[in-house]
């Protein structure tokens, strides 16, 4: 399992936010650069951005924070956040990005997911945020009435390898990840799924690695500290 240490970009600053709620922002660190260095330092080969004001607006908005961390920090990005169309997804993959997250338009434009994993493979991720098993989209600010195992069960027709599930619920709160759900989806669908939201300690990270995950998303605990970031990624080594 490899870990993905967080870092949600909002107006240029590090931030996080408690079940995806605008009110709760809260800055984590001084700058994005520094803090992804210091994530190379601690053995993290990945690192997980989201653009919090893309994924709010529908566009690009922090995007030259992004490709700065991708071409100077020495960590494999995957970013989410205002990913809509395909220009944007070419700008970033084109532009050291390795990885892309399609969020929203999962729902609104599967068409797009398709184009986009025909073009670009395993490059392509999904994101699947739920609230009470039902997606939501555009920054957590709109529910949908598709179930998350349904979508995840589309998105891998469509060709999609990789799934980034998060409990809305739990984001931000350190209260632990939801495995029921986590389990459920990684039963329900072949494709390699990362988790994310609610992390909280290294029992967190040894649970889910037990239920053969992919991946896991951790951002809060590193920041607060519950989690050291250099003992999750030795524990999914061994």
């Amino acid at each position: 399992m490899i870990i993905l240490p967080a870092i949600d970009i909002k107006d240029g600053q590090c931030v996080r936010l408690t079940k995806g709620d605008f009110a709760t922002v809260e800055k984590v660190a001084e700058d994005p650069m520094e803090t992804a260095l210091g994530f190379c330092s601690a053995g993290a080969g990945w690192i997980h951005m989201v653009d919090l004001d893309g994924a709010k607006e529908g566009s690009l908005k922090n995007s030259e924070v992004f490709l700065a961390v991708a071409q100077q920090s020495g960590l494999k990005v995957e970013i989410g956040g205002g990913i809509r169309t395909m220009d944007s997804i070419d700008y970033y993959l084109s532009n050291g990005i390795t990885r892309v997250i399609i969020g929203s338009a999962a729902i609104s434009n599967p068409e797009l997911v398709k184009e986009a994993a025909a073009r670009y493979g395993d490059r392509i991720a999904v994101g699947i945020d739920a609230r009470n098993g039902m997606v939501s989209a555009d920054g957590w600010l709109k529910d949908s009435d598709v179930n998350y195992i349904d979508l995840a069960r589309r998105m891998e027709d469509i060709g999609i390898r990789y799934i980034i599930f998060t409990d809305i619920s739990k984001d931000g709160t350190l209260s632990g990840p939801n495995l029921d759900q986590l389990f459920k989806i990684n039963q329900a669908v072949s494709c390699d799924i990362i988790a994310s939201g609610g992390i909280h300690t290294l029992e967190d990270i040894k649970a889910l690695k037990e239920m053969g995950l992919y991946g896991a998303i951790c951002g809060k605990s590193i920041y607060k500290g519950t989690l050291s970031l250099q003992e999750a990624v030795d524990c999914c080594k061994e």
